[in-house]
């Protein structure tokens, strides 16, 4: 067999082949095609693409295919305005539906001037990392560490750090998108409706005496709160008022308003909270000494 014909073969093979290959190409993409509705790009455009996970789904992008489907309704973007929401449920010919509005609220108010620091920490200017050493120093062992992890992770400015080193929650900014709940190493944060106003600014475990000389504003676990509220509504659990939010409609100013501390309190509609009247006037402004 002379070269050429060699060559005549193997370019006649590679180009059967080729077809071959291409003929499979082509029944694959017939088969195998998923039609993708072109209203799912109209809908993520009109999304914030903060990918935050407020409204339940890992982005913007999966929730644009969930309203499609109806799994979810315009309102859940927490972050979106109204009037965006309003445009894509008449875009989509669907209910604009109602999301109660949810925000994040910090279950601590043992800034510096009321709780007590008993070990300095030189190291990482991060929660996360002082909580290795030792719980961060704090007298509390269950107290905010105060090096702003949480305001870090939030992508919407919504977090800001007080001159006491606690966290502030400015709840016109917050999307419930549940960042520093999840950065928080002492799990501080919790989502809450607006609508449920009562709310225990503590998560100490300690009791009594033993509590309050590490912080002023420490729940004691009275049980004030739980005596003067309807029965089933607060309970002491572990030495903490624990608020059962399924008896929400049940909740009122009454039970805070003899908790000694002031660790139980009331949040008005304008993000505001306020503690009852027997509660401890706090008239410190500097920090407490360390140790």
């Amino acid at each position: 067999m002379t070269d050429i014909t060699s060559i005549a073969l193997s370019v006649g093979f590679m180009a059967v082949l080729g077809s071959v290959l291409a003929s499979i190409l082509v029944l694959a993409n017939k088969r195998l095609f998923v039609y993708e509705d072109p209203r799912i790009d109209d809908v993520e455009d009109l999304l914030p693409r903060a990918n935050c996970g407020a409204c339940g789904s890992p982005g913007c992008r999966p929730f644009a295919e969930g309203l499609i489907v109806g799994t979810f309704e315009p309102a859940q973007c927490t972050v979106n305005s109204k009037e965006t929401n309003e445009l894509i449920a008449d875009y989509l010919g669907v209910d604009l539906g109602a999301q109660e509005k949810r925000v994040a609220r910090l279950a601590c108010a043992g800034g510096s001037h009321v709780a007590f620091i008993r070990a300095s920490y030189a190291g990482m200017n991060s929660c996360r990392a002082a909580a290795l050493v030792s719980g961060g120093g704090k007298g509390c062992s269950w107290g905010c560490l105060g090096m702003g992890d949480c305001a870090d992770v939030c992508d919407f400015a919504a977090i800001s750090m007080n001159k006491y080193g606690l966290p502030v929650v400015n709840e016109d900014l917050c999307t419930a998108c549940n960042d520093c709940v999840e950065v928080c190493p002492k799990d501080l944060f919790e989502l809450h409706s607006i609508n449920e106003q009562l709310f225990v600014a503590c998560k100490n475990l300690e009791k009594g005496e033993e509590a309050e000389n590490e912080c002023e504003v420490i729940c004691t676990a009275c049980e004030r709160c739980a005596v003067d509220s309807p029965e089933g509504l607060i309970e002491i659990s572990n030495n903490l008022a624990v608020i059962d939010y399924s008896k929400n409609d049940l909740a009122s100013r009454v039970a805070i308003e003899r908790c000694p501390t002031g660790a139980i309190v009331w949040f008005d509609k304008q993000g505001g909270y306020q503690v009852g009247k027997d509660a401890k006037k706090i008239i410190r402004k500097e920090m407490l000494p360390i140790g």
